[in-house]
């Protein structure tokens, strides 16, 4: 992959004395923190971890928040309730940890000495149904559930606190995908565990269209955008990080079930209404400000998934 303008790597190739920074990563347990964690600390960058599931952190308090914030020179804000499903269920805690828990976490960095720079993790839900497609960053954003208006309130209090002279940024994500241990209801690990496993797929929308983007280029995309923010540039716009490439859940479904070789059935059920139907993203500006493009395609990644179920699978058989 070609190498981005300021890149520790590149520092360290060309001979510059470099001093490890210090990074705040909030979710670092979550399916993006887990890959991103250890690809910046080969970077040279520390780490240091903030998550409800080791007990590290917890968003909505401001207490451990500024405890945590200390000796941090930037801050990768990724927790979150992750699931549109999960905030339709529980809103008022999607609407606490989501919306509130990120206005905690901008005050704290906006009161704190060191003042990091902030890179928080949005998401496609702030555009709602968008009218025409693809869909840039200039786009509307009117989002119809409560997740992402959870996620425009961040991006709002985030890109405020520019005026206090805190370097902030926003990344929007779409359809992450790419690991066997995410969660087994996101489309496509349920997906492809079902076509290995020889269960039936359920598809809620043979047509509804998304962008899906695998986790290795999602990991590539934030720390090139964590680069620049550590060369202490400023106002960066909200960033798509996706291959813009449109695949049905119809086509999703079926490339699972070819590539594992299977007979599992695919049947379509009512879609929720809350679910946005259809989503591509421009992927433009990401390439032009990063250097960044989606090396691994759906037609790809799917495949690739397909085969970790398999391999988990004969893990456990020969065992």
């Amino acid at each position: 992959m070609p190498e981005f303008e300021g890149s520790v790597t590149g520092r360290l190739l060309r001979g510059y004395v470099f001093l490890m920074q210090t990074i705040l990563m909030t979710g670092h347990l979550g399916l993006v923190g887990r890959y991103l964690k250890p690809l910046l600390e080969n970077h040279g960058f520390c780490i240091k971890g903030f998550d409800l599931a080791d007990s590290t952190g917890d968003i909505t308090q401001e207490s451990q928040l500024q405890e945590a914030m200390k000796g941090c020179n930037g801050v990768i804000h990724l927790a979150a309730v992750s699931r549109v499903i999960w905030g339709e269920e529980d809103p008022e805690r999607c609407w606490q940890t989501n919306a509130l828990g990120s206005e905690y976490l901008i005050k704290q960095v906006t009161a704190s000495t060191h003042k990091p720079w902030v890179l928080v993790a949005s998401s496609r839900e702030v555009y709602g149904e968008a009218v025409n497609l693809p869909v840039n960053e200039e786009t509307p954003r009117t989002p119809v559930n409560v997740y992402g208006r959870a996620k425009l309130h961040m991006e709002t209090v985030t890109l405020q606190a520019r005026k206090t002279g805190i370097n902030t940024a926003v990344v929007r994500l779409a359809n992450v995908y790419g690991c066997i241990d995410d969660h087994p209801d996101r489309v496509l690990p349920a997906f492809c565990h079902n076509a290995v496993t020889g269960k039936a797929l359920r598809v809620d929308g043979f047509k509804h269209l998304f962008d899906f983007t695998h986790i290795s280029d999602t990991a590539d995309g934030i720390a090139r955008m964590v680069e620049i923010l550590d060369t202490g540039k400023v106002q960066l716009p909200p960033i798509h990080l996706l291959p813009g490439i449109g695949t049905t859940l119809q086509q999703a479904a079926q490339l699972a079930v070819e590539s594992s070789g299977g007979q599992s059935k695919i049947f379509e059920a009512q879609s929720r209404s809350y679910d946005v139907s259809r989503f591509v993203g421009d992927p433009l500006l990401a390439k032009r400000l990063l250097g960044w493009q989606a090396q691994v395609t759906p037609q790809q990644g799917i495949p690739l998934l397909v085969e970790a179920f398999k391999e988990k699978l004969n893990t456990r058989v020969s065992t």
